[in-house]
């Protein structure tokens, strides 16, 4: 249906000049992605970026100029800073736990919008943080109802990792997920190359950082706040935090067009 607020205005054709700019602090994202939607409803309108993608934005920072008719940039202007936002909060959400971290890497999940992974992806490592998976093919990860469907069919942990090691591209690193001690240990008679500690305390943490002793890449999951992440950074033996909430749980950040 497009626009149809501006449809019903009816207004003249009239080329004007507008301006994306911050409203609060934060890290840039999607500004390419903007300029993309403002030349696909319009290819004669004239968008310069005045920031790059993972810059710092301050109080009222000149994100773009964007010069063509204005109803064109009506029609596109919404759409175009719900990207901005969306990836922009992602960013920065992300960089305030890159900050904190000085001895791990920090990586997002798998909990990304549907159908927007790449952007979301994409956001996360403008705000400095790193991708733990792009999609699917991208590294083996076996959780816990591969465990439970393999078990159903007779096969052992170490018949998993030798399966997936089989399987898979030389290249491809193999991941388990385990939370708690008992598949832990069985984790450890494999071959696997990480193991990931999933929603264990910081005591248990520290106790499978040791049994570990240095064997294998160790990730650590599950209820990451600023505050926690602060102590893990302490715990030495940590190589990876990954945290869903940069992605499901970042607020849009504040910007806006207006015509100058």
């Amino acid at each position: 249906m497009g626009d149809i607020t501006t449809q019903s205005l009816k207004l003249e054709s009239k080329l004007i000049t507008s301006q994306i700019t911050s409203k609060s602090k934060g890290i840039l994202s999607g500004n390419k992605v903007a300029k993309r939607v403002f030349q696909k409803i319009d290819e004669k309108i004239v968008y310069e970026e005045n920031i790059n993608d993972g810059e710092e934005l301050d109080n009222n920072t000149i994100v773009a100029n964007i010069t063509g008719n204005e109803n064109t940039i009506l029609a596109a202007e919404r759409t175009a800073l719900n990207f901005l936002q969306r990836m922009s909060g992602v960013a920065t959400l992300t960089k305030s736990y890159v900050d904190i971290a000085k001895n791990i890497s920090i990586t997002d999940t798998r909990k990304t919008i549907p159908g927007w992974r790449n952007l979301d992806k994409y956001a996360v490592r403008c705000g400095g943080g790193y991708n733990h998976r792009r999609n699917l093919g991208d590294g083996v990860l076996i959780k816990d109802n591969h465990i439970a469907a393999a078990k159903n069919q007779g096969l052992t942990l170490q018949d998993i990792i030798s399966r997936a090691k089989r399987n898979s591209p030389h290249t491809i690193k193999v991941e388990i997920e385990v939370d708690n001690f008992e598949l832990l240990e069985k984790a450890l008679e494999t071959d696997v190359d990480i193991i990931m500690l999933d929603n264990m305390s910081d005591d248990h943490i520290i106790k499978s950082i040791k049994k570990i002793n240095g064997s294998k890449i160790i990730e650590v999951s599950g209820n990451i706040d600023k505050n926690r992440l602060k102590v893990l950074d302490d715990i030495s033996g940590i190589d990876i935090v990954s945290i869903g909430k940069l992605t499901h749980s970042a607020n849009a950040l504040d910007i806006s067009l207006n015509f100058i």
